[in-house]
């Protein structure tokens, strides 16, 4: 990529592109997880930008996982729970499709046009056979989303594969956000047996309006994922549901895991100044979270 981007501004919108395309498939976290680090890898060899770069990467991650039923967790949740039609699904997507595209477009003019220098474009092999089982075991995954296999079984054959590529891999996980975002579920499941939480919510929870603002504002406490499965408890206003969980990622660290995952990629490959970065990088969140969440308030209530 840096041998075909003309300049740091370029290589942004390159970086940006892959990881809101392949956030769709790849979901969030894998989308940050490959491509923050090697974009701070350039950006470290040609002394390019990296607040905004890695910060515009994790946007477009978030929120082209959520332009899929399989992009991310909650939207898997939301489609097997409540069985929404994929045609139903595609059309509530078009509206934040076409704002976070917008969003990300500035986001990348505001990255400065600083001239890269043109290394020679390296011959690069992939293993096909590793390659194409892989992309088999990430179809088996998929399956398993839409009810076709078990989900254990798509699980139980991703780790084995995972062992038998590499055993090493799965001692390489971050075992501490995966237990951080399981204590928000255990939450959860306490928060629903309190009776007088349970009237509250039930109580503030009635309006597409009210969903839609207490999916955006609990994401930004207790993430997403579970701010879905604790809401969706309440409410059958399923688009508000949709699109303040989505756009409720956006904002602070723990508002999606992606965001602790780029965080935490950021803290291992940048050696610049980690507090200025989580600085900006909430602002341009919280600045993206009121321009796209304005627009999905009207989409929700619109959908309803």
């Amino acid at each position: 990529m840096s041998s075909r981007a003309h300049n740091a501004r370029h290589l942004t919108a390159l970086f940006v592109m892959l990881s809101f395309f392949s956030a769709m498939f790849l979901t969030n976290d894998m989308a940050v997880l490959t491509f923050i680090p090697l974009y701070l890898r350039i950006a470290k060899k040609f002394d390019l930008p990296e607040i905004l770069p890695v910060t515009a990467i994790t946007i477009g991650a978030n929120q082209g996982s959520a332009m899929t039923p399989f992009g991310n967790a909650h939207n898997i949740f939301l489609m097997s729970e409540f069985k929404i039609p994929v045609t139903t699904f595609f059309t509530w997507v078009i509206p934040l499709f076409l704002i976070a595209a917008l969003v990300l477009i500035v986001l990348v003019m505001l990255v400065p046009k600083k001239e890269l220098p043109m290394p020679p474009a390296e011959d690069i092999r992939i293993m096909m056979r590793p390659t194409v089982i892989t992309v088999i075991v990430a179809l088996v995954v998929f399956a398993s989303i839409f009810n076709v296999l078990p989900a254990w079984v798509a699980a139980l054959i991703a780790v084995v594969w995972a062992c038998l590529v590499d055993w090493h891999i799965m001692g390489k996980v971050d075992y501490a956000i995966v237990l951080t975002f399981a204590g928000f579920f255990l939450i959860i499941s306490n928060i629903n047996q309190i009776p007088a939480v349970s009237n509250l919510l039930s109580a503030i929870i009635h309006t597409p309006l009210s969903v839609y603002l207490t999916s955006v504002i609990l994401s930004q406490f207790i993430s997403n994922v579970p701010t879905t499965v604790l809401v969706s408890n309440f409410t059958t206003h399923l688009p508000a549901i949709f699109y303040g969980t989505n756009i409720g990622g956006l904002g602070t660290l723990v508002a999606s895991m992606c965001n602790l995952v780029a965080f935490k990629q950021y803290t291992l490959y940048s050696k610049k100044s980690h507090r200025r970065f989580l600085t900006y990088f909430m602002m341009i969140n919280f600045v993206a979270l009121l321009v796209i969440g304005a627009v999905g308030l009207c989409a929700a209530i619109y959908f309803e």
